[in-house]
């Protein structure tokens, strides 16, 4: 008998979080029914039942999927990160390329933007769907402080979700636009606070060494006769 814990069972459990993950992306909850997901998955439609207590249990398991595809991109692009100290410019341009992603996005990367926010909304309605997205955040906002701290910046966890929040209002507002550009208005938000919120990490100054206090007195000058001695002394040989 296949059942979700036998290795036929659990690839068949993945293609169908899969497909419901690919669906969510394409059309949002809408696009994710049972039967959708069947076909997607090239299965019969009762594994959807079979796998899964209820539809509402698959999309959880689909935001979840999605969500850890994401954080594993940002992952491997924070491990690339050279430790220095970045200004404002540069600090601003880190965060918004793994929260945002290319100045100028391809459709599937703004899908991928709409999709994050439509699991984040969905979440606030559906409990099941709240402590995924809660785990997907927390691991998120450890990556941004990570970031920062490799560009040498001082990171507070309440102003870090301060930093987040502020991104995805922008974000948001800027997908309703007729011309969305929602890394440039994330970007113009971001660098009028970015200092204040996550700010250069202060300097150490290296003390004067102690003897450097302390002056070597100079050598006693050799005392030289003077000529008018010399002379006399001549003077008295004569």
């Amino acid at each position: 008998m296949i059942t979700a814990t036998t290795p036929k069972g659990e690839r068949r459990r993945q293609a169908l979080v899969a497909a419901a993950a690919e669906l969510l992306l394409e059309g949002g909850f809408d696009a994710v029914r049972h039967r959708s997901v069947a076909t997607r998955a090239e299965l019969p439609l009762a594994s959807t039942t079979y796998y899964f207590a209820s539809l509402e249990d698959l999309i959880a398991r689909a935001v979840e999927f999605s969500g850890n595809a994401e954080l594993e991109v940002m992952r491997r692009r924070v491990g690339d990160v050279p430790h220095r100290r970045r200004g404002t410019d540069a600090t601003v341009d880190l965060i918004l390329d793994l929260l945002v992603g290319a100045d100028a996005p391809d459709e599937s990367a703004r899908g991928r933007l709409i999709a994050r926010y439509e699991r984040s909304v969905a979440s606030a309605r559906h409990p099941e769907l709240r402590e995924v997205q809660l785990r997907l955040r927390a691991q998120l906002e450890e990556l941004l402080a990570e970031a920062l701290r490799r560009s040498d910046r001082v990171v507070r966890a309440e102003q870090l979700r301060r930093l987040v929040a502020m991104v995805d209002g922008a974000v948001v507002a800027a997908l309703t636009e007729l011309d969305p550009q929602p890394r440039r208005t994330a970007r113009g938000a971001l660098l009028e606070l970015i200092d204040v919120i996550a700010p250069p990490a202060p300097q150490h100054t290296i003390p004067p060494h102690p003897m450097a206090a302390h002056t070597i007195p100079a050598h006693p000058v050799p005392q030289h006769r003077s000529e008018p001695q010399q002379l006399d002394r001549h003077r008295s040989l004569d």
